[in-house]
């Protein structure tokens, strides 16, 4: 039913009970798991701390995403795992058209309270918009 399944991962909470539920989902599909971090550039900022901000950042989550490459690994779930630019609604939307995806699969809040609404705010927007079925996982 799902073969490709894309979960959006920031480092909280709520997105590593996100992730391990797509790992089960993955794994009784026998599909593939995506994982997308998104990178949100600041508002407003000059562009050499904004260049700076970015790549530390990205490094930031392909850190975060290394124990997550070693769990899918050890479940047998064939993995992709990609940190993305942009507004996280949008680039998750996007993701999830140009690989077909299924399912997505999000966490429900974010890390700090700023995260938490943003991130509430990104679920809204993407089960508004997404071109396939989302779960939100509380």
């Amino acid at each position: 039913m799902y073969k490709k399944i894309l979960t959006a991962y920031d480092g909280s909470e709520s997105a590593m009970a996100a992730f391990n539920q797509a790992l089960d989902l993955t794994q009784k599909y026998q599909g593939e798991l995506h994982v997308l971090s998104v990178v949100r550039p600041p508002d407003i900022a000059e562009e050499v701390e904004t260049e700076a901000i970015m790549e530390n950042s990205m490094t930031h989550y392909q850190e975060i995403q290394e124990p997550l490459k070693t769990l899918a690994k050890d479940q047998g779930v064939s993995a992709r795992f990609v940190v993305a630019i942009g507004h996280p609604a949008v680039k998750i939307i996007t993701y999830a058209e140009e690989n077909g995806i299924d399912l997505i699969v999000m966490g429900h809040r974010g890390k700090t309270f700023f995260e938490r609404w943003l991130i509430g705010s990104v679920a809204k927007k993407v089960m508004s918009y997404a071109p396939c079925s989302v779960l939100v996982v509380r």
